[in-house]
């Protein structure tokens, strides 16, 4: 494993940056592109999560477990940590959206400062505008509510029996919700994708690999230091996307109920290789100072790239949309040019992202330790 002093695993944020990536090509691209890169994107940073998350309550357990107010000490350090680490950055967004009255955030206020959009969603059947892309972090928070008891009052021994009936449950919340409508529409197709219960099999697999790297370090060495399972898990992944392409119907079994499990299962795959350290090629790209760095700032990239620029709701008076209008009054040849709006956009995005990182997000995340010690 290739970690720094603090045990900060390198290799993890190139993997940040290829889920970030993968989101930001489906989103920028979304009037060509075909392929739900997105959703792959987005069960790879739920799959990380359950690993990160499984493994730092697993260690926090340990010390904690069977001491005075051992429970109570587990549970702030994690609260507090997660609360300093993601609050302040989304809370300020919020405000500021809500100051410049963008649609929809002062109707839906309640629903954004509560981490209910995929909530809101799944009930109402539809999606939320430019604050769409949110439904991901309210599901991380929900995880966030229930997996710290999980983790300290199921024993090590009961645990990976327990995250494999929540990951039966969410592949079967998916397949019964699908099998149940006779006409599965795009409109049903929401409820599966940002159900919180339908995203359980991408935490289980990473909380399982969390397990495994502290009580079965011999299997989890053995599982995970070739990279021919990763290339298994992508062509499986790529076979997929073929067959649902087969339908006739879009929102068809394939993509509705088996598509997060099988791009968890890659990205289980992936992730797993990375904490081993990959070499060669792999290792240059997620060890590259670019990567790594994309990788450190994705949750800004993640939730500022809709507001910078989202191709259904930003209109003609939209700052971007006029950025894009100026210059194509001096060239003239770019307008149409979905690549040259692209980068446009990523680097206004990786602008936005880096000043909220260096002068917000960073200084805050260094008195995590401070406070929840």
């Amino acid at each position: 494993m290739r970690a720094t002093a603090q045990g900060h695993i390198i290799q993890l944020d190139g993997i940040r940056f290829i889920a970030i990536a993968l989101v930001l090509i489906d989103h920028l691209f979304v009037a060509v592109n075909v392929i739900p890169f997105g959703a792959l994107g987005v069960t790879i940073f739920f799959v990380l999560s359950g690993f990160l998350i499984s493994r730092i309550l697993l260690k926090s357990k340990e010390k904690s477990y069977g001491t005075p107010d051992g429970f109570k000490k587990y549970l702030r350090k994690f609260l507090i940590r997660r609360t300093i680490r993601i609050f302040p950055v989304y809370y300020l967004t919020i405000f500021l959206l809500y100051i410049f009255n963008v649609p929809p955030v002062r109707e839906k206020l309640a629903w954004l400062a509560l981490y209910g959009t995929n909530i809101y969603m799944a009930y109402n059947k539809t999606w939320m505008g430019s604050v769409d892309h949110l439904w991901s972090l309210a599901v991380e928070e929900q995880v966030y509510l229930f997996f710290p008891f999980l983790i300290f009052f199921v024993p090590k021994s009961k645990l990976v029996p327990v995250l494999g009936i929540m990951g039966i449950l969410s592949l079967a919340f998916r397949f019964v919700y699908f099998f149940m409508k006779e006409d599965f529409t795009s409109d049903d197709w929401i409820v599966t994708y940002v159900s919180t219960p339908a995203c359980l099999d991408s935490f289980a697999l990473g909380g399982f690999m969390a397990w495994m790297q502290l009580y079965k370090n011999d299997f989890f060495i053995k599982l995970f230091n070739k990279s021919w399972p990763v290339m298994v898990g992508l062509l499986a992944w790529i076979l997929l996307q073929f067959w649902a392409k087969s339908f006739e119907q879009k929102f068809n079994f394939a993509f509705v109920v088996l598509d997060r499990t099988v791009s968890s299962a890659f990205g289980f795959f992936l992730i797993g290789r990375a904490v081993m350290g990959y070499n060669g090629f792999m290792a240059a790209f997620l060890e590259n100072q670019v990567s790594v760095y994309l990788g450190k700032i994705s949750y800004g990239l993640y939730l500022y790239h809709n507001f910078v620029y989202n191709h259904f709701h930003s209109g003609p008076t939209y700052p971007t949309v006029r950025l894009f209008n100026k210059i194509y009054q001096y060239i003239p040849d770019l307008r149409g040019s979905v690549t040259f709006e692209a980068l446009v956009v990523i680097a206004l995005t990786i602008a936005a992202a880096s000043v909220s990182w260096h002068f917000f997000e960073k200084p805050i995340n260094a008195i995590k330790d401070k406070y929840a010690n």
